[in-house]
């Protein structure tokens, strides 16, 4: 007789629906407590997000960034490692977009410009990742501590740079020259123009689609790879990965250069496709929402888009129920994003003995 198992779509749909669900749950209290409606504010948010064409634009493009950093994380979690060096990754990966985009913006066109600001983009986040991965295989750094402080060794050099020697001529801000329109990466309102069909203004733009591509290229990396059995052999048990002929070492490497490449593409998404030009602190902490965002989704590419969207949607939500009830200000909105975190992460497993205790007697009964 065979063992009874719990169904796939009870860990990966409805336990973490649960969560989410009791997340919201206490976000309602939250709104009771300082005078508001929650129904109410539930209403402003779903339609800031998604009821209108500008807002989905927006939701998206939160999305964009969440749905990079979210699998440098996954990828990262796959092999057994904890990458909390995605918001400084996102940082240099930006630094060599930016770059490629000011050498050559006067001189290629968007075609050639894509591509080499995409590879630089992943290139300069791979190589920011690989000293900490490097410790870790090579020295026993802890991947945690080093990538931790390589994030505000970023952001120092990222300021260093921008005031000393990439700050535009004659203007007071840290800010770099705009690019010239050849560097500028297609808004998708734009690509959709000639077709007739009007999306609305927003910053959503090509790098949505190669969010998509990168989550194709993952699931295609990890479960259809030798590569991708290796990484997961060493995530599950090291020790057995070695006896196996693995080099635990030159696994732990190559998969923080992955790791670093998707976190390195926020770039492409924020200053080729948005901000045409390089700035200071672009990333807004996506870095560190992506470790909630690999999470919820299961580190699955699919369940990533699922969570990076519902991130992306409180994001461009919040700020339309921040606008139209003054009293809930945008600190309330991140009280609701902490609580999603704590209940799909830190408290995920409060339901799962309980969800599949349930399903396993009914399997057997």
């Amino acid at each position: 007789m065979s063992q009874a198992k719990v169904p796939a779509w009870v860990s990966v749909g409805l336990i973490p629906l649960m969560n989410i669900l009791l997340a919201f749950f206490v976000s309602g209290l939250v709104f009771l407590a300082i005078g508001e409606d929650p129904i109410e504010a539930a209403g402003y948010l779903i339609y800031g997000a998604f009821g209108y064409d500008e807002g989905i634009g927006y939701t998206l493009y939160y999305a964009t960034n969440l749905i990079f950093t979210g699998l440098a994380v996954s990828i990262a979690f796959k092999a057994g490692l904890f990458n909390i060096g995605g918001e400084g990754q996102a940082y240099i990966g930006g630094l060599g977009v930016g770059l490629l985009c000011l050498w050559f913006d006067s001189s290629l066109p968007l075609l050639v410009i894509a591509p080499l600001a995409i590879i630089g983009g992943a290139l300069f986040g791979a190589a920011w990742a690989y000293i900490p991965a490097y410790l870790q295989a090579r020295r026993g750094s802890h991947i945690v501590i080093t990538t931790i402080m390589f994030n505000f060794i970023a952001s120092s050099l990222m300021v260093y740079l921008m005031v000393n020697w990439l700050k535009e001529e004659g203007v007071m801000s840290p800010i770099s020259r705009t690019f010239e329109e050849s560097a500028w990466l297609p808004y998708m309102h734009d690509v959709f123009a000639p077709f007739g069909l009007d999306i609305g203004d927003s910053p959503l733009n090509l790098a949505f689609v190669l969010a998509l591509f990168c989550c194709v290229f993952y699931w295609a990396l990890v479960w259809h790879t030798r590569w991708g059995y290796q990484l997961r052999t060493v995530g599950t048990n090291p020790t057995a990965a070695q006896y196996a002929g693995i080099d635990n070492a030159k696994v732990t490497i190559w998969v923080m250069l992955i790791s670093g490449g998707f976190a390195g593409l926020v770039g492409v998404n924020e200053i080729m496709g948005v901000n045409h030009n390089l700035l200071l602190n672009f990333t807004a902490g996506y870095g560190f929402a992506g470790i909630a965002v690999a999470l919820m989704g299961r580190n699955h590419p699919i369940g990533i888009i699922l969570a990076a969207i519902l991130f992306g949607a409180l994001y461009q939500g919040g700020a339309e129920l921040a606008f139209e009830i003054p009293t809930i200000t945008p600190e309330i909105v991140v009280v609701i994003q902490g609580l999603v975190i704590l209940f799909s992460g830190a408290l995920e497993n409060m339901f799962k003995g309980k969800i599949e205790g349930l399903f396993l007697r009914r399997a057997v009964a």
